[in-house]
């Protein structure tokens, strides 16, 4: 990049940069993180439904325990189950996303010789590895982690670690990307079945773990942790009486918990599952309501070790049921190119068929579209996660209908987004410019004269799409003001 202009009052303060894309003359510009240049606009794409797919399609196959993750350095999606067809032992499997297809790979156990409950999953940034937790029955349900290493469409494991030494259920685990470390929240069901915490280290193709704290001293179920990444935070959802939450706060091994807070009206929630909302920066909770027999989602904002919760909002009517203890009947992902909340549910008024709902955060609620069924099955046992390689929800069902099979289906949530950010606006194109070719683009102070249809005196604001207005858009970003009808001096 290279200035050619430096006159503040001059008409010809610009710069020069290689083009990226096509650039018309008098359009807004900004600057890309490898120093080109690019007309601001907006990319879109329309909601699509792949179709359904079986995981692993060899007959019989029988699988419950449903749990995914996106690892994103191997750009591949990870699922863990129980394997019912074989002796109820913990399995995972790659799944690889083109399009609106995915394809797996050969199962790999990593609960090996004997049944094993509540498998869990999460991807370590940091370690760039898969983190797995489960309770084998060869080992009196103690709960137990692994590390995993995706190749290609297969995954292996490293040894074994005792996280818990007594008998461990509704396990749910998460990657804090504060800290760079794993949480993972259970219960103590051979003790008290107090909730309970700890944090885990992973180094290479091993884990270690801290001691553990409880976050609840009643009697818990349904517990799902996910991580705040604005707050820095985690936060547990659970039950007892009431579904409630509390914010986890890491630092080095240890892991502290703040206070209890209910949901409004003391909503009694089930089948509880959660996720970050980067747009929002809230975390959002999904759950059956069984105040008033709805499916629903809640919204929490996290202020230092406390978290607040606003109102129950319902997306479907009905009695909520699964078919049985860890059949996860609903389950959550955040769709990062959308902006939006993405949920697996059956649809208890349609025939328990599986239909996605697409929520959208506001403040600290939330609302969501009608439904779109994604299979004509009884539907059970859900998970979600996202791709973000393919922009991508990764939805993931038991097919009740069929013989109790793994079954996934690819969903892309409409999107419509904009290259523009509140830094990246440097001006106007002064000029036409070819994709690779040097481009001239008036900056700060410069003025811009091939504008049309301008108000003398206004300050105009560039809008997502490129063009120009007299509000601001989102992100807010000035122009210039307008000195003519077809010119603005750019801001400085």
């Amino acid at each position: 990049m290279r200035i050619i202009g430096n006159n503040p009052a001059a008409d010809n303060a610009e710069i020069t940069a290689v083009a990226s894309g096509t650039l018309p003359d008098g359009k807004a510009v900004i600057v890309n993180a490898d120093g080109t240049v690019s007309v601001v606009g907006e990319d879109s794409r329309d909601q699509a439904v792949g179709s359904n797919t079986t995981v692993v399609p060899s007959s019989p196959y029988t699988a419950d325990f449903y749990r995914s993750a996106y690892d994103a350095n191997a750009q591949k999606v990870v699922l863990v189950y129980r394997d019912e067809n074989n002796q109820s032992r913990a399995k995972a499997v790659v799944g690889t996303v083109s399009g609106t297809s995915i394809s797996f790979g050969t199962p790999v156990e990593f609960g090996p010789g004997s049944r094993a409950d509540w498998p869990a999953v999460t991807y370590d940034a940091n370690a760039q590895k898969i983190v797995v937790a489960y309770s084998p029955s060869a080992n009196s349900y103690y709960g137990y982690a692994r590390v995993g290493t995706v190749s290609g469409t297969t995954i292996s494991f490293g040894t074994a670690t005792v996280f818990h030494s007594s008998y461990t259920d509704y396990t749910s685990i998460t990657y804090d990307a504060t800290a760079q470390k794993v949480v993972i929240a259970f219960r103590d069901a051979g003790g008290n079945n107090y909730g309970r915490a700890i944090v885990g280290t992973v180094s290479g193709t091993s884990i270690s773990f801290g001691s553990y704290i409880n976050f609840a001293t009643t009697n818990v179920q349904g517990i799902t942790v996910v991580h705040d990444t604005a707050a820095q935070k985690n936060v547990v959802f659970y039950k007892n009486s009431s579904l409630r939450a509390k914010v986890l706060t890491v630092s080095g091994t240890s892991i502290s918990a703040g206070a209890e807070t209910d949901t409004v009206l003391g909503v009694t929630g089930d089948f509880i599952n959660a996720t970050y909302d980067a747009a929002s920066q809230r975390v959002v909770a999904v759950f059956a309501n069984n105040e008033n027999d709805t499916t629903a989602g809640i919204v929490g904002t996290v202020s230092g070790t406390s978290i607040s919760l606003g109102s129950a909002v319902s997306f479907q009517t009905g009695q909520l049921t699964s078919a049985g203890l860890g059949h996860l009947p609903l389950a959550v992902t955040y769709g990062q190119t959308s902006q939006k909340i993405v949920v697996i549910c059956r649809d208890v008024s349609n025939s328990n068929y599986g239909t996605v709902y697409v929520g959208t955060v506001s403040g600290a609620s939330i609302s969501f579209a009608s439904g779109v069924a994604i299979n004509s099955v009884v539907t059970d046992t859900c998970s979600a996660t996202y791709d973000v390689n393919s922009e991508s929800a990764v939805l993931f069902y038991r097919n009740d209908t069929n013989s109790d099979r793994a079954e996934a289906v690819v969903f892309q949530p409409a999107y419509t987004s904009t290259n523009l950010t509140a830094e990246n606006f440097i001006g106007f194109s002064d000029g036409a410019a070819a994709d690779t070719g040097t481009a001239r683009v008036q900056v700060g102070s410069g003025i811009n004269g091939a504008q049309s249809s301008l108000t003398i005196g206004q300050q105009y604001f560039v809008q997502t799409d490129g063009t120009l207005g007299l509000t601001a858009a989102d992100p807010s970003v000035i122009a210039g003001t307008a000195i003519s009808a077809t010119e603005i001096i750019v801001k400085g």
